[in-house]
């Protein structure tokens, strides 16, 4: 049995403002971030892990890094593009607000219905897009370490680690957004027992290690 821990990175400035980030864009980790990230390294501390892989950009990998150095584990980082975040083209940047103004069908696609997002307009990616490579290094890793007790740490983004969490459970497009977004600093645990084929959900966006409980802007 392979244990896969799925991270959001830390709130970021642009997470504060209400800003879309996506794969281009992107803004510094906030301050009280670190606390949050070592409060995370408190609860994972028992957790003895393999590997730990971490889209490059800069919010998703400074958290791989500071996770890693309050867990004293020397576990190796592997910086994987398939795991950036979603390609949102003209909304990257933009206020939230200013894209459901300037963009409704878009925002109501990507935010709430995902059967229905067509990201032509603005030049972004499809659900589908962001699944097919995210899957492929997920399963990749979870191929690599099928031994019992191994547990591997995933560290990406919001919007891409709920398409390609709901992608490895075969959940349907229409309802990828059931269960609402994950929050910053988050935990999302999957298990496989057949190295990677078949995926079980186990706990979804935990933070109840946190001091300070999420709001709105901790959650996409």
């Amino acid at each position: 049995m392979t244990k896969l821990y799925f991270i959001r990175h830390g709130k970021t400035q642009w997470n504060l403002e209400g800003r879309y980030q996506g794969a281009n864009g992107d803004s510094p980790l906030l301050r009280s971030s670190y606390d949050e990230i070592d409060q995370l390294a408190d609860y994972l501390h028992d957790v003895p892990f393999k590997h730990v892989y971490a889209s490059p950009i800069k919010r998703a990998r400074m958290t791989a890094i500071h996770l890693m150095a309050g867990l004293h584990q020397g576990v190796p980082l592997t910086l994987d593009s398939g795991l950036r975040e979603f390609e949102l083209g003209k909304m990257e940047g933009m206020y939230f607000d200013d894209v459901k103004r300037q963009f409704p069908e878009e925002y109501d696609g990507f935010r709430f219905h995902a059967e229905n997002y067509d990201p032509t307009a603005i030049g972004g990616e499809t659900f589908e897009d962001v699944i097919a490579r995210m899957d492929p290094v997920i399963r990749r890793a979870a191929a690599c370490h099928p031994d019992d007790n191994d547990n591997l740490l995933f560290v990406s983004h919001g919007a891409a680690l709920n398409a390609g969490i709901n992608g490895l459970l075969h959940i349907p497009l229409a309802q990828m957004r059931a269960k609402g977004g994950l929050s910053n600093t988050s935990t999302t645990i999957l298990e496989t027992v057949d190295g990677g084929q078949h995926f079980k959900l186990l706990v979804r966006n935990l933070t109840a290690y946190l001091e300070e409980s999420p709001d709105a802007t901790n959650t996409i």
